[in-house]
């Protein structure tokens, strides 16, 4: 996984880059996240590994699935990547890039998953106090687990802050075994 997002960072960057000094954030994000889900379906998989067509072909062919969401920086976007033979790494492209989008913009993707539905009140006040502390915009998802039991598991970039009560007997289990 290391090596795919090794591989996949420069190319992220550069449409970064280019989204940046075009203003167009919002654009490249919708176009890289429908080349990464278009690049990660079955049969585009398939059409990728075809030794019998060249990079023209396969970039022509995937240009035409995406349609017209692709803007001309976007199609010679998809034509570098083929030619490199890169087009496989769409979905960490789209990935690495959403990820420097939210860092210049200075908002982060939380979601926070409770055994019982939350109120709009409470995911209020729990995005205030998150924004606050991470000094971010938040973007706050909820979702409902009932097998948390009870509590709550909160997910904010690369921080997991797990209060279930299922995490807790886990680890409570953990240390009773050691």
């Amino acid at each position: 996984m290391a090596e795919l997002t090794t591989l996949s960072r420069p190319y992220a960057k550069a449409a970064f880059e280019v989204a940046l000094s075009d203003n167009a954030l919002d654009k490249w994000s919708t176009m890289t996240g429908l080349a990464g889900a278009v690049a990660s379906q079955s049969a585009v998989k398939e059409l990728l590994a075809s030794p019998a067509l060249s990079s023209e072909q396969v970039a022509q062919a995937f240009i035409d699935v995406c349609g017209d969401e692709l803007d001309e920086k976007g199609q010679n976007f998809i034509r570098l990547l083929a030619d490199n033979k890169r087009l496989t790494l769409l979905p960490q492209i789209a990935e690495l890039y959403e990820n420097l989008k939210a860092q210049q913009e200075k908002s982060l993707d939380v979601e926070i998953t409770t055994a019982f539905a939350v109120s709009e009140s409470v995911a209020t006040k729990l995005a205030d106090a998150l924004k606050s502390r991470l000094q971010r915009e938040i973007k706050l998802a909820t979702k409902v687990d009932q097998s948390l039991i009870g509590g709550a598991i909160i997910r904010a970039g690369d921080t997991v802050i797990d209060s279930s009560v299922r995490g807790k007997l886990a680890k409570l289990a953990e240390s009773m075994n050691s």
